[in-house]
């Protein structure tokens, strides 16, 4: 795990001792804390134990009950622990008043998440996202923060927090300061999907829940496209990829299309993160399909996709046409039935490429649905035409005739309106 020192050098190799805190009102919370053990252990964190209050209504002062409160202390001292992690996030009146009880660091399930994407942020715009997270995040706790933002560790990783005792008049001055630079970024991507859109290739995007196959299933679709080249990060593990990745697939069929891949999606995912994401996570609202890739062996994966569908909702994607994709078949057991969204669905295995070709064939019948079919003679005067469509068609049959050479060809709607003058009846 990554964390800084004053002079902004990197330590290497530090871990923690946790106990995990949740709290239950209404709904069961033990899939939940599963997942804060997942997202512990991504950040190099040993789970030591955990602690659940049945409560109606949260404590203002702590969250937790005083009674608790006590009960933690003394898990702390006895596990040795040196961090506890709350399921829910917390007020700065909350931090301040569980460090003083329990006498180490307490951070909450946002500061988690975001120390983890500080972590695996390699872009410039990712990295800034995350940073204008933290602060959004920070701003309203300054007065809270004690052991967990005091120093360094989990929750204080990432560019711009040597002093962590920041004031709001300069944090409010960085936000600004980021927001520029990622208002620049965003009016190059617009510049590059205008240049796209003008070439009406159409995109692609995957969607999903966190360590549910995107990022594996990109690289088997560019394995079987001969652009193992081209891969991407992966890894069994929970957000392995942040930054958006796209890359370009030509089909045997000379259809090409855009593929991205995107930042994977989490339950209480902090507000202030898809906030600073939005900007990377439009190109979903761009895309002219979305794959959905769901982890099919995952006994939660219905509260995947509520929590995918909750997301892209957020912003602004969730009328977008979308093919569900359940990933990962080769793990379910036989007598287990992988969900069906009837013809909107595909069940695959990423890792053996079992079913891809079948994906392949309805992400085409999806994108290209609107292609002419057509017979064109094109004169040998006009050899740009025939390498053209030769390059960017999908060629059925050729054949050179004495006054030019003949095609039958799939075309998009607005290169047959531009060739319409080469079109014949006979074969």
């Amino acid at each position: 795990m990554l964390r800084f020192t004053e002079n902004n050098e990197v330590i290497r190799d530090d871990a923690y001792r946790a106990i995990l805190v949740g709290l239950q009102t209404s709904e069961d919370i033990s899939y939940s804390m599963e997942e804060l053990k997942g997202l512990a252990e991504a950040a190099n964190v040993e789970v030591l134990g955990q602690m659940i209050q049945n409560l109606e209504r949260p404590n203002t002062a702590t969250l937790i009950g005083k009674g608790k409160v006590e009960e933690l202390a003394e898990m702390v001292k006895n596990m040795e622990a040196d961090t506890v992690i709350f399921n829910d996030e917390l007020t700065g009146m909350q931090l301040r008043n569980l460090e003083d009880a329990v006498g180490v660091r307490v951070i909450d399930r946002t500061i988690l998440i975001l120390d983890i994407f500080a972590a695996r942020a390699n872009s410039r715009e990712g990295k800034l996202q995350v940073e204008l997270a933290q602060l959004a995040y920070r701003m309203p706790r300054l007065t809270g923060f004690g052991k967990s933002l005091s120093r360094l560790g989990i929750g204080t990783r990432g560019p711009g927090e040597k002093k962590l005792e920041t004031d709001r008049r300069h944090i409010e001055r960085r936000m600004y300061d980021i927001k520029a630079e990622l208002a620049q970024l965003k009016n190059t991507r617009s510049v590059q999907r205008a240049r796209r859109e003008k070439s009406e290739i159409p995109v692609v995007a995957l969607v999903g829940y966190t360590n549910s196959g995107k990022s594996a299933l990109m690289n088997r679709i560019l394995a079987m496209t001969e652009k193992e080249d081209k891969t991407v990060f992966e890894k069994n593990m929970l957000f392995a990829t942040l930054d958006t990745q796209q890359r370009s697939v030509v089909l045997d069929t000379n259809h090409q299309f855009i593929l991205v891949d995107t930042v994977g999606f989490v339950s209480k995912l902090p507000h202030a993160l898809v906030d600073a994401f939005k900007a990377t996570l439009e190109e979903v609202c761009y895309a002219d399909l979305l794959l959905h890739v769901v982890d099919s062996a995952y006994e939660h994966s219905d509260f995947h996709i509520a929590v995918t569908d909750k997301v892209l909702n957020e912003i602004g994607a969730g009328h977008k046409e979308k093919i569900m994709v359940f990933n990962k078949i080769d793990l379910v057991p036989e007598n287990v039935l992988v969900p069906a969204f009837g013809a909107q669905s595909v069940s695959v295995s990423a890792k053996y490429g079992t079913h891809m070709d079948e994906l392949l064939e309805a992400v085409k019948a999806r994108i290209f649905r609107d292609e002419v079919r057509v017979c064109l003679l094109i004169p040998y005067t006009k050899g740009d035409i025939s390498s053209y469509l030769c390059e960017k068609a999908k060629v059925n049959q050729m054949d050179y005739r004495a006054d030019g050479t003949w095609f039958d060809v799939e075309l998009k709607e607005a290169d047959y309106q531009r060739l319409k003058e080469y079109e014949v009846t006979e074969s």
